[in-house]
Formats: C-alpha cells, sequence, structure tokens
C-alpha cells in the first residue's frame, strides 16, 4: 500500500481546494466507504454544477436555488455520473469535506477515517446500472490500497440530518456485484499465479 498516492488512474481528475490532510494514519485508518447522492439544481443531471461546487467554483447566480449553497466549502472524493463516468476531486490519502457532522462506529467527525462517493442522483429516481457498476468496480479498486471494511450511506452515519443516498439505492444490487468483482479479481490473481504472471 504504500507509495500510492490515492489518485486513481480510471477517475478523471479535478482539483478541488476543498480538503485537509487525516489526523489518522494513512492508509490504516481509512476504513469506512460513504454513499451520497448529489444533482444541482435538484433533481437535474449532466450539468457542471456538482463539479463547480466541489471545485469552489460555484456560479451562486446561475440558479435561484444555489443561493443558500453560497459560501459552502465541501468537496467529495469521488463523483460517479448517470452514465458511469467517474471524476475524482481528492486524493484518498487526504481528507474531503463530505459528512459533516457524522459518527459511524463510535467514532465522530467521519471524514477523518472515510472516503466519499457522490452519485449523480436524488431521493426520488432510481439509480442507473452504470452507476452501480461503476461504484463496485470503484470500491474494489479502493480496498487494493485502503482496509475498507465498511460501507454505509450518508443517512447511516448522519440520522435525522441527511437522507442520501436515499430510499431507491439498490443496496442488495450493490452488494452482489461487489462479490463478482472480488470473485473475479481472485480469479484473476489465481490465474497470474498458476501462468507465472507478477
Amino acid at each position: 500500500m504504500s507509495g500510492f498516492d490515492g489518485w486513481l488512474p480510471q477517475a478523471t481528475r479535478y482539483d478541488s481546494p476543498h480538503f485537509d490532510a487525516r489526523p489518522g494514519p494513512v492508509p490504516a485508518d481509512i476504513t469506512l466507504l460513504v454513499v451520497h447522492n448529489i444533482s444541482l439544481p435538484g433533481g437535474q443531471f449532466g450539468g457542471p454544477h456538482v463539479s463547480d461546487l466541489l471545485t469552489g467554483r460555484m456560479d451562486y447566480n446561475a440558479d435561484p436555488s444555489f443561493a443558500d449553497l453560497r459560501g459552502l466549502k465541501v468537496s467529495s472524493h469521488f463523483f460517479i455520473r448517470r452514465d458511469g463516468r467517474v471524476m475524482q476531486y481528492v486524493s484518498a490519502n487526504d481528507r474531503a469535506w463530505h459528512a459533516g457532522r457524522s459518527c459511524f462506529g463510535g467514532r465522530e467527525k467521519c471524514n477523518d477515517f472515510s472516503i466519499g462517493v457522490e452519485l449523480e442522483g436524488s431521493d426520488v429516481v432510481a439509480f442507473e446500472a452504470a452507476q452501480y457498476a461503476a461504484l463496485a468496480d470503484l470500491t474494489v479498486a479502493l480496498k487494493r490500497h485502503y482496509p475498507l471494511t465498511d460501507i454505509q450511506g450518508h443517512e447511516h452515519i448522519a440520522p435525522g440530518r441527511k437522507t442520501d443516498p436515499g430510499p431507491l439505492f439498490d443496496w442488495e444490487y450493490y452488494q452482489n456485484l461487489l462479490k463478482k468483482e472480488a470473485m473475479l479479481v481472485a480469479a484473476s490473481a489465481e490465474l497470474g499465479l498458476l501462468i507465472g504472471l507478477p
């Protein structure tokens, strides 16, 4: 795990200024993956506004609903578009500002020990198969570098304050994809051993 800079090559990189150093040891303390949803304006997909928010370039006059976002400094490590494209804004080695007031496993400040993934979506629109596939691929890739032991929604670590990824996120489908991905990775590793690949 040593030497990994936290940037995944399969993701398109957009650097955000909204991050800082994690307080705990990296990668040993990074054990939680947090799944979110986001759309700007709410319920509208495909525009530039999510990336603009996460990188501090938001035009608050572009839509009346953006007024409440003025001055907000937030980020996420990853953002998965409706078509499955993956963007990365903060190195997973660093602390992105995605969880806010939160608690999991008796620990507060989940930003300290988690990786945040935003799915382009909302609580009232089903997510796309391409997004689940990309999230499963991303999860497996991150597990190669970090000891992720838990996956939670934002609603689970900030109950009463947050509702995402919401009732239409299919946790069972995602977990099944993860199992398939893990089996493929294990089979590839075994094949590599059999034919002498590193």
